[in-house]
């Protein structure tokens, strides 16, 4: 049995952003509602460099990027914004550091993947490095690289975290797809081939345990399992019918489900259990046995909290939590 499939789990865990400006109370925040599977935070809100994009271009080695008022695009040379985006992650692992002193399991990086960070980067003549497939294959070596040393910075801060990446994919399906558009907005960029989007994202995956996350719709889950994702996660409430067989597949090969149950923005929150429903009545529609739910199944917001006001935050998290509870306590 491989080690990515005798990965221990935690029942529940965020996104990655968070609302605010202060690192260590995003820290605090976390790893006080989620014991047994923390995340890093992202707070988007102090500008960009914090924001997803900015903030794994920080990772690239050998390649740099700036921002323009169309967003970000590459720079021959690291500026202020690339400084910016990597101090910033270091107040964040800073902040983390603080909080899991001791800490032993597992604990979840976020970066964006290659595809999203290709349709979002921009070359010096203003079209996305997803017009020019060379860019991508560069992108995504450099990417590669930026995120082993990153993830080896992590494990040396952390020495008792089984490092779980999570690669941040909302644009894949846009990719795949060619609905990408042109920095004109009057076309859009040729859908990449199926096979070099997997073999990519193959390639980045490697020996690490990966979750891939898109809170798009239609979620390609046999491509993201034959690249070699150990999770899945995603949006529970934009899930249909059409994606039961993928789903299903996924769950028997092993592969966990991130369900995005909880919503990302202030609304009344149902009760625990009635968070959950619509899982157990996926499990139902698949057939699945009841017994393997709560180990089959990681329970998120929907999507990032950024977008949250610092009190719902807090208590989207700990609702989180009390839900994977409600689905181990009563999976039928």
């Amino acid at each position: 049995m491989s080690e990515k499939s005798e990965f221990s789990w935690g029942p529940a865990t965020g996104v990655g952003s968070m609302p605010g400006v202060d690192a260590r109370e995003a820290a605090k925040t976390v790893i006080g509602s989620f014991e047994d599977f923390p995340h890093l935070p992202e707070l988007p809100a102090r500008g960009p460099g914090a924001d997803m994009i900015g903030r794994s271009l920080g990772l690239l080695v050998e390649m740099y990027a700036h921002v323009e008022p169309s967003g970000w695009r590459v720079s021959d040379r690291p500026g202020r914004d690339t400084r910016r985006a990597r101090s910033w992650l270091g107040e964040d692992l800073d902040a983390l550091e603080e909080y899991t002193q001791g800490y032993q399991g597992p604990l979840k990086i976020q970066a964006v993947g290659p595809w999203t960070l290709a349709a979002a980067l921009e070359l010096r003549g203003g079209e996305a490095v997803l017009s020019d497939l060379g860019a991508c294959r560069d992108l995504a070596a450099s990417l590669a690289e930026g995120i082993r040393t990153h993830l080896a910075d992590v494990r040396r801060r952390i020495p008792g975290a089984r490092v779980v990446l999570q690669l941040d994919e909302p644009s894949l399906f846009a990719v795949l797809s060619g609905r990408v558009r042109s920095a004109s907005g009057y076309r859009t960029y040729r859908a990449v081939d199926r096979q070099l989007v997997e073999s990519a994202l193959r390639e980045l995956i490697a020996d690490e345990t990966v979750v891939v996350h898109s809170c798009a719709p239609d979620v390609p889950f046999t491509l993201l399992r034959r690249a070699g994702a150990a999770g899945i996660s995603f949006d529970a409430a934009l899930l249909t019918e059409r994606d039961d067989d993928a789903i299903g597949e996924a769950v028997e090969g092993g592969t966990k489900l991130f369900a995005g149950v909880v919503p990302s923005t202030d609304t009344a929150l149902s009760d625990p259990a009635g968070s959950v429903m619509g899982v157990r009545m996926l499990w139902r529609r698949l057939g699945l046995h009841p017994g393997i739910l709560a180990e089959s199944v990681v329970v998120t917001p929907s999507c990032g909290l950024a977008g949250a006001s610092p009190a719902y935050a807090r208590a989207a998290l700990a609702h989180c939590a009390l839900a994977a509870r409600s689905l181990a306590d009563n999976p039928e």
